[in-house]
């Protein structure tokens, strides 16, 4: 167990090597990262920011009685949503290794991916409407998708947002606590910043404490990592925060009721292979790969996702 003398340490650390490894621990399998992205735009090409539209209410997960609820089996058979995981959303930087490429979205090549869907016709959900239809079988729009952005970097407020709410996309953010308000080389977004979000209709979700992995957790880790940032967040947003993503797509069978017990609806991995008995609390994602083209993009989405 990491006690809170020893957390600043290797959190400095996992903020270093984020970018310089590219995040390579949370790669998903089968990932296709060989076609260039275009960069020529320069990062300071401002999008308009629009009102975000209105969003139709979500379900909400604790009205849903546990007897309307499928059994594993049900749920696992129902098709899998494409869901996309992003990180920075910046231009490469001379320094970045190409491993860290992999992991950084140039800003053009995220606005071609998102024209790429809002032109194929695609429509994104909140987890509210991803835990209705797999529990329930509740209705999605035609071909939905869903966008997450893990960690709570800045540029994702700055730059992904606009972008995102120019075609009328909403996405969900994973914070990671630890991070919050940080500034420098790579800044992350602060409070004002992050309750924004949520009132201008995206989802906060939780990304532990210090991205500490899940399958090491004993003792007052659960505390540290766990429930001090799901009550952070939730003061920030005034919201419930009801759904998490692991740190590095990394989990176990011992997580997964902790979870549970602790009101989480669902958790998101980055694996290729979801838990036969509690599968929403292993629910898939891809990375979306920096030198993916809006094509590739859109190969990977199909072939990744029954």
């Amino acid at each position: 167990m990491l006690t809170r003398q020893y957390l600043p340490l290797v959190t400095n650390f996992f903020l270093s090597a984020c970018v310089a490894a590219g995040l390579a621990a949370c790669q998903s399998k089968g990932s296709d990262t060989n076609e260039a992205a275009t960069t020529d735009r320069p990062v300071a090409e401002a999008e308009a920011k629009p009102a975000a539209p209105a969003a139709s209410p979500a379900p909400d997960p604790t009205a849903i009685p546990a007897s309307k609820i499928a059994d594993a089996a049900t749920i696992l058979a129902r098709p899998q949503v494409p869901i996309l995981c992003y990180h920075q959303i910046r231009d490469w930087r001379p320094k970045d290794s190409k491993t860290a490429r992999d992991y950084i979205i140039p800003t053009a090549a995220f606005r071609e991916q998102m024209q790429m869907l809002a032109d194929s016709g695609y429509h994104t959900i909140l987890p509210d409407q991803l835990y209705a239809y797999l529990t329930t079988g509740a209705p999605l729009p035609p071909k939905p998708v869903m966008l997450t952005f893990d960690d709570g970097d800045l540029d994702q407020y700055e730059t992904a947002t606009p972008i995102l709410e120019k075609h009328g996309f909403k996405g969900t953010f994973f914070i990671m606590t630890v991070a919050i308000g940080r500034r420098g080389k790579q800044p992350y977004m602060d409070k004002t910043q992050i309750k924004d979000l949520s009132d201008r209709g995206h989802v906060i979700g939780a990304h532990t404490w210090d991205h500490h992995n899940v399958k090491k957790y004993q003792g007052d880790d659960w505390k540290t990592q766990i429930d001090e940032p799901n009550a952070k967040l939730q003061s920030i947003t005034g919201k419930p925060v009801r759904y998490f993503a692991y740190p590095f797509g990394l989990w176990n069978k011992a997580a997964l009721p902790e979870l549970q017990k602790r009101g989480y609806a669902a958790a998101f991995t980055l694996a290729d292979k979801r838990d036969d008995q509690m599968p929403l609390y292993t629910v898939r994602r891809i990375i979306a790969g920096g030198q993916w083209s809006a094509r590739t993009l859109h190969r990977n989405m199909v072939g990744s996702f029954d």
